[in-house]
């Protein structure tokens, strides 16, 4: 999976059919990252910062150890993890993180039973609950609805749309949202399989190549894109873009669904702790940042400008979206991967890939 790969896309021009652009409008206004490779640190408990008292209810009845795949995306999973509040919401349990590049890598793990919860974005999710994988795991957490904090940087400056990067070496982590986002752009562009040539890149891996001059363009999140724009990278276009004219894309949590059987009041315990990060991002952007710079290794104020590339919505926000917007939003981009090739069918319903039950309770409260 880490070998550069150069493969010509198969695009459709289906895809704008299967959401609503009102239901991309909405999404994109109430506004990553996933791929596939996992990272040799595998971290228990958080980077050194103190724990806190704990925010929710504490739930003492959560025993043995909980393995949660953890990426580098600025939302609120890692404050979380920073202010390890998952440790001190479930005392008795011992709670594992391991970190991951991106989504493709996280399925797997899934597949293996080596992860309990994980965070994947929308394609790779939609996917691990699709044949041929048909995996047992549901969808339990929208992280964020991503942006411009997906974007397609190229090292062209007098490129101005896709159509322009014809014949271009494009990097993207296979498997990921920015390579469905892509695969949408080139598909929404009209452009066929010998347009362009896409390279299966982790993020990791694309500074060096840019700058050796053996890429032209990278589609990708941060902390990768900032570095590509500082070396004079150019913004062609985004995953707030695709998500207008109808492919929008999320990071989400997955959870394995023995895991939901054996242990519901953890699952609703991690919501409850989700949910309350994530009115920190709205409430108290600083302190966020904070948490979130120390995990990722850059300053807060850069932390403070990835928050502006996503849309971070609370436990009531979400509800409604997994209630109203997400079966059909799955549907259609179970139909788009089917139409190159990366899926064997499209599920009648994707409703029940949806764990609806902690986000309700805890939006509640």
């Amino acid at each position: 999976m880490k070998r550069k790969t150069t493969v010509f896309v198969n695009s459709r021009s289906a895809w704008a059919k299967g959401i609503s652009v009102a239901v991309s409008a909405m999404l994109v206004s109430t506004l990553g990252a996933c791929g596939a490779m996992q990272k040799a640190d595998q971290l228990s408990g958080a980077s050194g910062a103190s724990a806190e008292k704990c925010p929710v209810a504490v739930n003492k009845d959560v025993k043995g150890t909980i393995r949660i795949a953890w990426q580098a995306i600025a939302n609120a999973d890692l404050i979380v993890k920073d202010r390890k509040m998952l440790e001190t919401c479930m005392p008795n349990a011992t709670i594992q993180w391991n970190q991951f590049n991106s989504g493709g890598d996280v399925v797997q793990a899934f597949g293996s039973r080596s992860v309990d919860l994980g965070l994947a974005g929308s394609s790779p999710a939609v996917k691990s609950v699709s044949a041929p994988l048909n995996l047992n795991v549901k969808v339990l957490w929208i992280h964020d609805i991503i942006g411009e904090a997906e974007s397609l940087v190229t090292r062209d400056s007098s490129a101005k749309s896709i159509k322009d990067l014809a014949g271009k070496n494009i990097a993207v982590p296979f498997g990921s949202t920015s390579h469905f986002s892509l695969l949408s752009a080139l598909s929404q562009a009209g452009m066929d399989s010998s347009s362009v040539h896409l390279i299966n890149l982790d993020p990791d891996k694309m500074a060096a190549a840019w700058s050796r001059g053996e890429i032209d363009a990278a589609w990708v999140w941060d902390p990768v894109l900032s570095k590509l724009k500082a070396d004079k990278g150019s913004m062609v276009t985004s995953s707030a873009v695709t998500a207008k004219n109808g492919a929008a894309t999320f990071d989400m949590e997955l959870v394995s669904g023995d895991f939901i059987k054996a242990n519901p009041s953890a699952v609703k315990t991690w919501t409850a702790v989700e949910n309350y990060a994530v009115g920190m991002i709205a409430s108290n952007p600083s302190s966020a940042a904070d948490s979130i710079s120390a995990q990722l290794g850059n300053s807060p104020e850069e932390v403070k400008t990835q928050f502006k590339g996503y849309s971070y919505p609370n436990a009531s926000e979400q509800s409604k979206i997994f209630s109203d917007q997400l079966p059909g939003i799955f549907k259609a981009t179970a139909q788009f991967l089917k139409g190159q090739g990366d899926l064997d069918a499209v599920n009648d319903d994707y409703a029940p890939a949806l764990y609806t039950t902690a986000i309700d309770a805890v939006a509640k409260q």
